[in-house]
């Protein structure tokens, strides 16, 4: 099937914030074989590629001069089956979501607290996805990309990914891999991630003493429901800021003034921040001007509540981020990609 190129394509559909911005060209690769039409059409027009799957972890600040690609390749499939451990393999245009949930009603183990998360197969290696104590390298077994510069296909180990907090070789090099499939270790009957105190307080409410990985993810469906708003109802890239690293001597000195300050030790020395106390310490929950705003429930989340353009949005985050830097000499990083 050959690639069809619209022109002039509002992507305000196409972006969980649904910032309104035009696309230039527009197109949906179903196939390796589109993705290369894609990548020679762009060439012959002298166009940037610009990949997207779910939209949802992006900002649009204006329109895109660039032919803009929605992966949209479908596609799941059990590569090995010991009876105890599975390969299973997804292409990158499947729902993430729905992907998790067609692991579990098999009876797998290991997607469960990355339930809800929005996007796509193929766009959770780009940030390394993770909630709950879980990160997409936890359970990733490879992946199938295109080399954009070459034309060639690679597979990726777990050890050639680079994958890091909230990011990977392929956010570093965001303009040279196209992922077109993801692999994932899974099991049948591997322990649970219940470290997270929330998620094992829903299980005892419910009285679930022996949960299933189906119980876990459905409690961290009803938490994440509660804290984060639905994109479909209130525009929102889920968390827009990083949880900040800093020193330990930094940390130390925040506790001294803030007996409450939520804050993880790491493995380096460091120590990990809640972006979201912060912000919430900061007075910005809540805060709204014109229809950009933070969202009322949960303070690291940006919200467009109708008509924000996308640089409303950016301007917001930035007078967020310098008083951040001022109260606490800590700097916030922000999570999507903003083109």
């Amino acid at each position: 099937m050959s690639l069809q190129v619209r022109h002039n394509v509002s992507l305000k559909a196409y972006n969980s914030f649904a910032v309104q911005a035009q696309a230039r060209q527009f197109a949906e690769a179903s196939s390796d074989e589109q993705v290369r039409q894609a990548l020679a059409h762009a060439a012959e027009q002298k166009l940037p590629l610009l990949l997207l799957g779910g939209g949802s972890n992006l900002l649009l600040t204006g329109d895109v001069e660039a032919l803009v690609l929605r992966m949209a390749s479908r596609g799941i499939r059990v590569l090995e089956d010991d009876g105890e451990r599975l390969l299973v393999e997804a292409e990158a245009g499947e729902p993430w979501h729905p992907f998790v949930q067609w692991t579990l009603q098999r009876g797998l183990v290991g997607l469960e607290n990355l339930s809800l998360i929005p996007g796509t197969v193929g766009a959770a290696p780009m940030q390394n996805i993770g909630a709950y104590g879980v990160e997409l390298k936890d359970v990733f077994a490879g992946l199938t990309a295109l080399d954009r510069h070459t034309g060639e296909l690679r597979e990726f180990g777990l050890g050639d990914c680079a994958f890091a907090y909230r990011d990977s070789l392929f956010k570093r090099e965001a303009g040279r891999w196209v992922i077109l499939r993801v692999r994932f270790a899974l099991s049948r009957s591997a322990p649970l991630h219940l470290d997270y105190g929330p998620v094992r307080q829903r299980l005892r409410e419910q009285g679930i003493e022996a949960p299933s990985a189906l119980d876990v993810s459905q409690a961290i469906c009803a938490i994440r429901s509660e804290k984060l708003p639905d994109p479909a109802v209130l525009g929102n890239a889920g968390s827009f800021f990083k949880n900040p690293l800093v020193s330990a001597d930094l940390a130390q000195r925040l506790r001294v003034q803030h007996a409450d300050l939520v804050a993880y030790p790491q493995a380096d020395g460091s120590v990990k921040l809640a972006a979201g106390w912060l912000i919430e310490r900061a007075g910005w929950k809540g805060f709204r001007e014109g229809d950009a705003g933070v969202h009322r429930l949960q303070a690291l989340v940006l919200v467009n509540y109708g008509q924000a353009s996308g640089q409303q949005l950016l301007e917001l985050a930035r007078r967020i981020q310098a008083d951040i830097a001022g109260r606490f000499a800590v700097r916030l990083e922000i999570e999507p990609n903003v083109l």
